[in-house]
């Protein structure tokens, strides 16, 4: 009943964004949206400071003329997704935010409480702030940690932790002829209850493609994913959907026909908070003293949506200064 619904929103948004005129005058601030022009801008900052991502073209019959013709989206190609959504525990509430206009619903694992609180999504934003002392700090703080855990080379702890090693009886699980097999990577970890013989109890690194258009009737940037086995075969859509926050799938994700793209449907998170999600981080920054200028978009956009895809790695963006 869903996907139904779903489909019957997509065609009708369609016919709404070809009837809607492009966006001319910003109102990035005000509102949280962009022109395409913002979108190429934020797009081309993207691509400089992470350059896995690469502006792409798409099929000649679905160019968008308000686009220029060789950046009509973003792409970035093999990103690992190592474990599937349902391995999780998710700590903390989680709060359904209604779209009043009906046209769906986000689910805010980070959300503001109802006396306007926005501590937490500040502590997200300030990530991207930290300056170099602070992050010289960290690193002198983990070298600290590393070698209270024994990270220097004193033979006598190394003895100590053989010792113990040895009177677990570990060892007696270990056959010397077999000791050199090389060792299977970190992301093939056998699922819960699994005795390793069936294949199936075995969770086999995954990568994606990722996409980010420009929705010209929300004017927002809107993020597409296609999945693949180890294999490089294509993920099934049910299989896609265990790579998504089960909260959000088959209702802030749908799969869509991709709007540069020609063949099957893509999984597409939905665009309807995102104006307001940006419009709130643009609040606390400028009371925090800050100002967030449009061509941070992107970098911020794939932090908000890292909710949606929380296994899927592609955020390399972390020490950013806005």
């Amino acid at each position: 009943m869903q996907n139904v619904i779903n489909t019957v929103k997509g065609t009708a948004l369609g016919v709404a964004e070809y009837l809607t005129p492009v966006l001319k005058e910003s109102k990035f601030r005000e509102t949280g949206v962009l022109t395409p022009e913002e979108f190429v801008a934020a797009g081309e900052h993207l691509v400089h400071h992470c350059p896995t991502w690469q502006w792409a073209s798409g099929d000649e019959a679905k160019i968008k003329p308000y686009l220029p013709k060789d950046k009509q989206f973003l792409i970035t190609r093999n990103v690992p997704c190592y474990r599937r959504c349902k391995q999780m525990e998710y700590v903390g509430e989680e709060t359904v935010v209604e779209d009043e206009t009906g046209d769906g619903g986000w689910v805010e694992t980070h959300h503001f409480g109802d006396d306007g609180d926005t501590s937490e999504i500040e502590d997200k934003v300030c990530e991207m702030t930290l300056d170099n002392n602070k992050i010289n700090e960290l690193r002198e703080e983990n070298k600290d940690i590393e070698k209270q855990n024994g990270g220097d080379d004193d033979e006598d702890d190394e003895a100590i932790d053989m010792e113990e090693f040895e009177e677990s009886g570990l060892l007696d699980l270990v056959d010397p002829a077999i000791a050199t097999t090389t060792r299977e990577p970190e992301c093939d970890k056998k699922l819960d209850g699994g005795d390793g013989e069936n294949d199936d109890s075995v969770v086999r690194t995954r990568t994606y493609d990722l996409h980010i258009t420009y929705d010209k009737y929300y004017q927002t940037p809107r993020l597409w994913v296609v999945g693949y086995d180890e294999n490089r075969k294509s993920l099934t859509v049910e299989q896609m959907y265990e790579d998504v926050s089960q909260d959000h799938a088959k209702k802030t994700v749908t799969m869509e026909n991709h709007p540069h793209l020609p063949g099957p449907s893509m999984a597409s998170v939905h665009p309807c908070r995102h104006a307001d999600i940006m419009k709130k981080i643009i609040q606390t920054v400028e009371e925090g003293g800050g100002q967030l200028g449009v061509h941070m978009y992107l970098i911020i956009f794939l932090k908000f949506v890292q909710t949606v895809i929380p296994t899927i790695e592609y955020d390399f963006t972390q020490n950013f200064t806005i």
